[in-house]
């Protein structure tokens, strides 16, 4: 498919292994027990996604295979608590595992964001009956996608998805826009309003009838999430599949930042990428100026400057990360509104360095390396296209002014998911 044509595929109709279906989850995925486990999963998994990250890119090819890889290495299921068969891990070890993944593929690192986000909202507002469920199938394998944002409202938080009830069922009917992962979920969390205008989420099985899957994303970074749209045309739930997430999304809770820290790994994983990728370069592609008087590229003066610039960032922003994690994890611990603010203000922080970074370092490649790093073969404009799109998420401006009034004014950031 090209980025002028769009495939809508009827998800009832799709065939199980087909190029337009998920595979089905194996009877058991691998199940993470630790946080070190985890950690060393993600840098297998980061060998194995940089390979042919680059070739995806620029085939626009959906990554079925690499999927299916990623959720059976269980690494869907690590935030799931011990008490649920879960690792547990900490929010720091979360942002490690997302930073190495998208070192190799920012596209890949995506694709299970709002599935994270959604087991939050089940381990904090489901029932036990709805967490021994849902947990259990993401632990098994089933990986739960994205139909969250609205494409036509005047902002993100003005939704025209509906809820109805209709017997023991529900009913929901909309139109969803930036819907990662959909296309590759056994299950799709909707976000949709009742009739009372309070949230709620949705668990939809894939192939439910009335829900389609159109892969229409044509954005020209993270070109292989298939973010695009899902259709909903009375697509029946049962009641037991709905979460009443207004407890967590209308008032303050660590949904957030927990949702935000992921955001920030990933541009740092981005900017990782494309750092190393400068260093390697200069080493073995490029050539010095020609009034540097250097044999080397790696002996230009103002090179050498720039790295170190790059370097010094990095690792600020990589300590501000895990300090934002370890903030987030004494959060979620005892969650109140001050320690909430705590939270999202550390992890605002972390995401303006992250976001400068990634933004800045996938722009520098191509000034130290030169020319010749821009020819078509290389295709590492995917870096900056990457980071010019993700970062463009939820805007850093806004965080200026966030942490700007909460130091300034101890005014509480706002309760909305986006910081």
């Amino acid at each position: 498919m090209n980025d002028t044509t769009s495939k809508a595929v009827e998800v009832s109709e799709r065939v199980p292994g087909s190029p337009w279906a998920p595979s089905p989850p194996a009877e058991h995925a691998h199940v993470i027990s630790s946080d070190e486990e985890a950690i060393a999963i993600a840098e297998d998994l980061r060998v194995r996604f940089l390979a042919d990250a680059g070739a995806r890119d620029k085939h626009r090819r959906l990554p079925f295979d690499e999927v299916d890889l990623f959720s059976q290495s269980g690494l869907w299921g690590i935030t799931i608590p011990k008490a649920y068969g879960g690792a547990g891990v900490s929010q720091t070890t979360l942002a490690k595992v997302f930073t190495l993944l998208a070192s190799a593929d920012a596209s890949l690192a995506q694709m299970p964001q709002s599935h994270f986000e959604i087991i939050d909202v089940i381990r904090l507002t489901g029932s036990e009956e709805q967490k021994r469920d849902l947990f259990g199938k993401v632990l098994a394998g089933n990986r739960l996608g994205n139909a969250f944002s609205e494409f036509k409202g005047k902002n993100v938080e003005d939704m025209k998805t509906r809820l109805v009830r209709e017997g023991d069922d529900f009913l929901v009917s909309g139109e969803k826009f930036y819907s990662t992962g959909a296309l590759f979920a056994h299950l799709v969390p909707i976000v949709a309003l009742d009739e009372s205008g309070h949230v709620f989420v949705a668990v939809a099985d894939r192939a439910a009838s009335g829900l389609t899957v159109i892969d229409d994303w044509s954005s020209f970074g993270q070109r292989t999430t298939a973010s695009g749209t899902v259709l909903l045309e009375n697509v029946r739930v049962a009641a037991s599949r709905v979460l009443p997430a207004h407890i967590v999304y209308e008032h303050p809770s660590a949904v957030g930042p927990q949702s935000q820290i992921i955001h920030a790994a990933i541009d740092l994983g981005i900017a990782q990428h494309a750092i190393d990728t400068t260093i390697d370069l200069l080493n073995t592609y490029a050539r010095p100026w020609i009034d540097s008087g250097q044999e080397r590229a790696t002996d230009d003066p103002y090179t050498i400057a720039a790295i170190g610039d790059l370097k010094i960032r990095y690792h600020a922003a990589e300590l501000m990360l895990e300090r934002s994690g370890r903030q987030l994890d004494a959060t979620i611990a005892n969650a109140n509104e001050q320690t909430i603010g705590l939270a999202k203000i550390a992890i605002a922080e972390a995401k303006v360095l992250s976001t400068e970074l990634a933004l800045l370092a996938s722009n520098k490649l191509f000034e130290l390396v030169g020319t010749r790093s821009t020819l078509d073969k290389l295709n590492l404009d995917r870096l900056w296209r990457d980071a010019r799109t993700h970062t463009l998420h939820d805007p850093v401006r806004w965080k200026f002014h966030a942490i700007g009034q909460y130091y300034l004014n101890g005014i509480q950031p706002p309760i909305h998911s986006w910081i």
